[in-house]
C-alpha cells in the first residue's frame, strides 16, 4: 500500500476546540488504524478556520508531505461571518490542492449549529475526522495508480 510510507500533515483550527479537537482525535486514531507511525504525522493548529489555507499552503510548500488534512468547524451565527468564512476556507484549501497537485482533504464542519456538529464527530452523522483521513489515504492510494 503507497500509504504506507507517507506522510501527512494535518492542519486544525481552534475555534470551537469542542468539536475540532474530537475531528484531530478521530483523523489520528483512523491513520493509527492503518499502520501511520506519529512520526509520519505533522500537526499545526490555527487560531481559525480562516486561517487554515494559509498552512496548508506553507506545508504544501514544503514539499514533504503526500496529503493535507485541514480539519475545522464553523457554526452559523446571527450574521453573515459564517457565509464569508465557510466561502474563504473551503476555496482556499481547494486553491492550495489544485496548485501544488496534493490531496488537500476539506475536514471542516460548515453547520447550523452545535448539535449539527457534534452529530458528525461521533454521533449520528458519523465522524467527518475518520472520514477525511480516509479520503486522504485514498487519495494517496489513487494519485499512486495513476503514476
Amino acid at each position: 500500500m503507497p500509504y504506507k510510507n507517507a506522510q501527512f500533515a494535518i492542519v486544525v483550527s481552534d475555534f470551537n476546540r469542542d468539536i475540532t479537537s474530537k475531528l484531530l482525535e478521530g483523523a489520528i486514531q483512523h491513520l493509527a488504524e492503518k499502520e501511520i507511525a506519529t512520526s509520519q504525522i505533522k500537526i499545526v493548529h490555527v487560531p481559525g478556520a480562516v486561517e487554515v489555507p494559509l498552512i496548508a499552503k506553507r506545508l504544501a510548500e514544503q514539499k514533504k508531505y503526500d496529503a493535507i488534512i485541514c480539519l475545522g468547524c464553523v457554526i452559523r451565527g446571527d450574521t453573515d461571518h459564517y457565509q464569508y468564512v465557510c466561502a474563504q476556507v473551503s476555496e482556499g484549501c481547494q486553491q492550495v490542492m489544485l496548485q501544488y497537485n496534493l490531496p488537500v482533504i476539506f475536514g471542516v464542519l460548515t453547520t447550523q449549529n452545535e448539535a449539527q456538529a457534534l452529530a458528525r464527530v461521533g454521533g449520528s452523522e458519523g465522524h467527518k475526522g475518520i472520514e477525511a483521513a480516509m479520503a486522504a489515504i485514498d487519495m494517496i492510494n489513487v494519485l499512486h495508480e495513476l503514476n
